[in-house]
Order: C-alpha cells, then sequence, then structure tokens
C-alpha cells in the first residue's frame, strides 16, 4: 500500500509540474510541493481529480473568475483556493 501511495505521489508532483502553461507549472507546482506529504490518501485522489480540470478553468476557478468547469468542494480544492502565490 505504501508503494502505491509513493506511486501516486510521484505522478502527482509530476502532473503538477508539467501541465503545459508555465504559470500552472509554477502554481500547482508550488502548492503540490507545500501540500503533498501533508494529504491523506483521499485528499491526494482528490488532488489527482483537481489536476484533470484543464488549465484555463483551474486558473479561473483560482482567481474566482467565472469557469465552465467547478470543482469538487473538498479539503483539497479550499486549500488550493486560499494558497498563496509567492513568485520569489
Amino acid at each position: 500500500m505504501e508503494k502505491d501511495i509513493d506511486q501516486l505521489k510521484k505522478k502527482i508532483i509530476y502532473r503538477s509540474n508539467y501541465r503545459g502553461t508555465k504559470e500552472m507549472d509554477k502554481l500547482l507546482g508550488s502548492f503540490t510541493k507545500k501540500y503533498i506529504h501533508k494529504l491523506s490518501v483521499k485528499d491526494l485522489l482528490d488532488l489527482e481529480q483537481l489536476l484533470d480540470i484543464d488549465d484555463d478553468n483551474l486558473y479561473n476557478f483560482y482567481n474566482g473568475l467565472r469557469t465552465n468547469v467547478i470543482p469538487d468542494i473538498n479539503k483539497v480544492s479550499t486549500l488550493f483556493k486560499n494558497f498563496k502565490y509567492n513568485n520569489d
């Protein structure tokens, strides 16, 4: 089971850093780096589901703009919505 969780974390880290747009690579990469080791298995699965959303809709959700796809409201989406990205 631990091996499966490690594989899931690696997959999430990769997907969060290689989105297709540089802005989302940085935003999701930073978010994932901060929280990946603090999340439960359920939260990791929720994060994986959040990563299934395309960059435009996810960016709009993060910034409180109109979006065509609304993520499930859960711990991970709330953490993401409230995440303060520091571009330093």
